[in-house]
């Protein structure tokens, strides 16, 4: 899933992307108020954390226009505003979520997939054929056993059965668990297709994850 983050302060910043990135979510970051509105507008998002005071544009403004566009996306402001007026004021101007400055990241991770579990009326467990991957605890199962897979390789799998029954394109694949744009050698997908059935013990009877040529992926119940 993709994270936006719209905060000027860099030390903030880059501490909240690697946090997000190592619990395998693809994020981007925005240090000023235009360039934050523009990416929140794309519309490629699943969660917006907007800072209230930031250069060009405030977070407010930011999610006031957001709204007119996106009713469903979750919004969470970071902020060391604190009193119960502002707060309010954070609340009423559409956000989902509000987290006072400083706060401790595990606090703010199980915010964000409360918000996102809200989102999508989900819960941690997500089911394909016979494996069962839990996003809370980071395990996958097919039937009795436990399967290790890589934080890319968990996050893949994460993206193919939340997407279920649908064509995964090559691009949006690499932009949502990769972070990386469109430009780059879609390649790689294959190689970590190749190594999740692999670990999971796919057979021709199990073709849980088909590939649809010269497009990209779609999970499958069988």
């Amino acid at each position: 899933m993709r994270i936006l983050i719209v905060e000027d302060e860099d030390g903030i910043a880059a501490f909240l992307k690697q946090g997000l990135e190592e619990e395998s979510f693809a994020v981007d970051v925005a240090n000023e108020g235009k360039k934050g509105l523009e990416l929140a507008l794309s519309g490629n998002y699943d969660l917006l954390l907007l800072d209230w005071m930031l250069p060009g544009l405030s977070g407010i403004e930011i999610c006031r226009q957001f709204r007119k566009e996106y009713q469903e996306t979750p919004v969470i402001f970071l902020t060391a505003k604190d009193t119960l007026d502002e707060t309010v004021f954070g609340l009423q101007s559409g956000a989902n979520d509000y987290i006072k400055k400083p706060f401790h990241f595990e606090e703010l991770l199980e915010r964000v997939r409360v918000q996102l579990r809200s989102k999508s009326g989900e819960h941690a467990i997500f089911v394909l054929g016979d494996i069962t991957l839990n996003t809370e605890t980071h395990q996958v199962q097919k039937r009795d056993q436990f399967i290790n897979l890589t934080q890319k390789e968990f996050a893949l799998l994460e993206y193919l059965i939340r997407n279920k029954n649908k064509v995964c394109r090559r691009t949006r694949i690499i932009e949502s668990v990769w972070d990386i744009h469109f430009e780059y050698n879609t390649g790689v997908i294959d190689v970590y297709i190749n190594s999740l059935r692999k670990k999971l013990m796919l057979s021709e009877q199990e073709n849980y994850i088909q590939t649809i040529r010269g497009v990209g992926y779609i999970a499958k119940d069988l």
